[in-house]
């Protein structure tokens, strides 16, 4: 269950927290292969499951930037912000993906508030770590530091 903070002034409140963590997603052959669609990343440790079973891997895996592009599918899951005219994906700042996420593995995403900034406008910068787990491994998938910005 999402926590649902109001406004801006909920977001600071937040500030320094970990606000939780996503429901299990499993990752699977299809959405890897939408994905090296959508992009053109054919690359074979991505789409072709035979060969990448003699690969590094032991068989396919996520791209990472599929990866880090399941924050609007999974941060949803752990908050909502109500009473802000909007919210907008402001890009990134460094972004690591220390180990695979194997095809049929499950993944979640867990969430820390790390800083927030008026920039002036009504507007606010929120900085989130972003990390991402897969079920059983010793290293997270990826860590990134996500930037949004909140209009009041």
């Amino acid at each position: 269950m999402a926590t649902t903070v109001q406004g801006i002034e909920g977001l600071r409140e937040k500030v320094g927290q970990h606000l939780g963590y996503s429901e299990w997603l499993e990752i699977t052959q299809d959405r890897v292969n939408l994905f090296a669609d959508a992009t053109g990343d054919h690359q074979w440790i991505h789409v072709d499951p035979e060969r990448a079973k003699a690969g590094p891997f032991g068989g396919p895996i996520a791209h990472g930037y599929l990866t880090l592009s399941l924050g609007p599918v999974l941060m949803p899951q752990i908050l909502t912000v109500e009473g802000v005219t909007m919210a907008v994906n402001y890009g990134c700042g460094k972004v690591r993906f220390p180990s695979p996420v194997p095809v049929g593995s499950k993944l979640r995403l867990g969430a820390e508030l790390i800083e927030l900034e008026d920039v002036g406008g009504g507007w606010a910068q929120v900085t989130m770590r972003f990390t991402y787990e897969v079920e059983g491994a010793a290293k997270p998938s990826c860590v990134a530091e996500v930037i949004f910005r909140y209009l009041g």
